[in-house]
């Protein structure tokens, strides 16, 4: 064993690296994120930083300055206005907008924590992320201020800033899209009484502006120490209940560091890329928002990438050079006429995260676009970014890369032995992007962080050139569009229904997202009436995400179960096996 240790220590990938890539990671040089935003904006300061592209191809756009005035702005609203204190939470409930960067980097300004929330979350899902993390304030997109009447008296959210999809636009194209909104799709409710204050991010930043200077904004975020926590990144848990992983700005920033490690040799002056995965999710965050920020390039916004058909106007009038997406965003762009006929000439590579990136679609893109896809691998734990497939040489095809610089990877055993070169093993990983923990959960963190070590719950293998390859799931996730939906949070909202006398979820092969939900549900015989698929579907609704709901229902008179009673999700994804086999 000591001898297979000495193997993995001695980084075997470090050789595949060649020259293009320094094994050896930088030290972070900054303070904390605030210090990392300040400065990219002063280095890049007349640069467009940001362009929110709706479908039509109105826009608009702030420059790197704009973005460092407006977020200072922001922080004295926090501080001053809302009276937060360092190391507040604050929830931030946005699609991908000009107003995400600036209130997401106001947060890091005032020291406080950034708590992303997902925009379709339901009322419950907002409550318990809003309860769980103490956020004491709310920045929401004002399509949902709908559920503000149902969520925030019963959390302990004390201030709301509601932002919309085209602030800062000019103002005829801010009008234009406001009324299409309000008039046409009808997505703008009324906002509805509270009691707590409830204003537009257009007033708290004037009032921001009023009540503070760059000094004293400055004064804030210097006192935060790179180690504290600088965000609160949700993601399921085998209890089914969502918790956050507590990602340091040392975390984050290290991040930073290894993503460019692997891509800096293809990154230059003018860099455009694509953002349509949403930056509430950590792949985005760190791998569209902070570290294209650190090169000076600009980041096109796509505040809903579905139907794919709305990213058209951002490619064609746009020099874009890069793409970060999963692999349905990519197969569905290929399937589209305007893109296949003409794709984006400017484009370097695409990256790929999230979700297995399938082989005929990564060949495909590469007869299409004549680049590649770059697959990686990560999780929230890790900031996300563990493997990178490096730019440079002969991609791999299904694998998810090289270990990237300053991170160590075990493959073991269900008892911590190192399985041999070629085996499969649990992917556990070390670095110094490892998350601090769990907040509030010492026994989910003691899970999965031993002795410095992460468990993913993944299992790999490793090739001779120290190129790993995800072969298997460990955990019982499903990946729908590249988001992880975990049964028992789906099983709890199933027990929910008195119709429902007990429930098994597990996931089923689906060519447009990966992987669907499907619920196996045994009808309760105490229950006077019938249980429909449409009413299992209208419940689930009510209580979770749309990606979350199952999009097949199998009713069954029992559930395979093991000798102590519990239910043997394994038997029925065997005979989901079978099921998509013969088709």
């Amino acid at each position: 064993m000591n001898d297979e240790l000495l193997v993995y220590e001695a980084k075997p990938w470090e050789a595949a690296y060649g020259t293009a890539i320094d094994p050896v990671l930088p030290e972070v040089r900054y303070l904390n994120l605030a210090h990392f935003v300040h400065a990219a904006c002063e280095r890049f300061a007349k640069r467009t930083a940001f362009t929110c592209v709706v479908p039509n191809g109105m826009n608009g756009s702030l420059s790197y300055g704009q973005v460092d005035e407006m977020s200072d702005a922001f922080a004295s609203y926090l501080r001053n206005v809302c009276a937060l204190e360092a190391g507040d939470r604050v929830a931030v409930q946005l699609p991908n907008c000009l107003a995400y960067p600036i209130v997401a980097f106001g947060v890091f300004k005032a020291g406080c924590v950034l708590v992303n929330t997902n925009p379709l979350y339901t009322p419950h899902e907002m409550s318990h992320q809003f309860n769980d993390s103490g956020a004491k304030a709310l920045v929401l997109v004002d399509m949902f201020a709908d559920k503000l009447a149902s969520v925030v008296p019963n959390t302990g959210i004390k201030h709301v800033i509601l932002a919309g999809v085209s602030d800062m636009f000019p103002a005829i194209p801010r009008l234009v899209v406001r009324g299409v909104q309000k008039v046409w799709n009808k997505v703008l409710p009324p906002i509805p009484p509270l009691a707590v204050p409830v204003v537009r991010l257009a007033a708290a930043l004037a009032t921001g502006r009023s009540r503070a200077d760059a000094a004293q904004v400055k004064q804030w975020w210097q006192s935060v120490a790179v180690g504290e926590v600088a965000a609160l990144q949700y993601t399921g848990g085998t209890t089914g209940v969502s918790k956050g992983a507590m990602l340091s700005h040392a975390n984050l920033l290290t991040n930073i560091n290894q993503v460019l490690a692997m891509g800096r040799s293809h990154m230059g002056q003018g860099e455009c890329v694509l953002t349509a995965l949403p930056l509430y999710h950590i792949f985005a965050f760190t791998a569209n928002l902070l570290t294209f920020l650190d090169i000076g390039a600009r980041n096109i916004l796509i505040p809903s990438p579905r139907p794919v058909q709305n990213l058209q106007r951002a490619i064609e009038n746009y020099p874009i050079t890069w793409i970060t997406g999963v692999n349905t965003l990519f197969n569905g762009l290929m399937n589209e006429e305007w893109f296949s006929a003409f794709p984006p000439k400017h484009l370097k590579a695409a990256i790929a995260g999230g979700t297995a990136l399938h082989s005929a679609v990564a060949a495909r893109w590469l007869a299409i676009t004549g680049t590649r896809v770059a697959e990686g691998f990560g999780l929230t734990e890790c900031s996300p970014v563990v493997t990178f497939n490096p730019m440079h040489g002969v991609a791999k095809p299904d694998s998810i890369g090289l270990p990237v610089p300053g991170t160590s990877v075990r493959l073991v055993t269900d008892d911590g032995a190192p399985v041999a070169q070629g085996e499969p093993g649990e992917l556990i990983v070390r670095g110094a992007q490892n998350m601090l923990g769990y907040w509030n959960r010492p026994d989910e963190t003691a899970a999965v962080l031993r002795d410095g070590w992460l468990y993913t719950g993944d299992v790999a293998v490793m090739d001779s050139d120290g190129y790993f390859r995800i072969v298997d799931r460990k955990k019982d996730l499903v990946l729908v569009s590249g988001f992880n939906v975990y049964p028992n949070e789906i099983e709890d909202a199933l027990a929910k229904m008195d119709a429902v006398l007990e429930a098994a979820v597990v996931g089923v092969p689906d060519r447009n997202t990966g992987e669907a939900v499907r619920a196996y549900v045994v009808r309760n015989p105490e229950f006077e009436g019938e249980l429909s698929r449409e009413a299992v579907i209208a419940h689930c609704k009510t209580l979770l995400a749309d990606y979350k709901i199952p999009k097949s229902i199998v009713f069954r008179d029992e559930l395979p179960k093991s000798p102590i009673g519990k239910i043997l999700r394994k038997d029925l994804k065997a005979e989901v096996k079978t099921e998509f086999a013969a088709t």
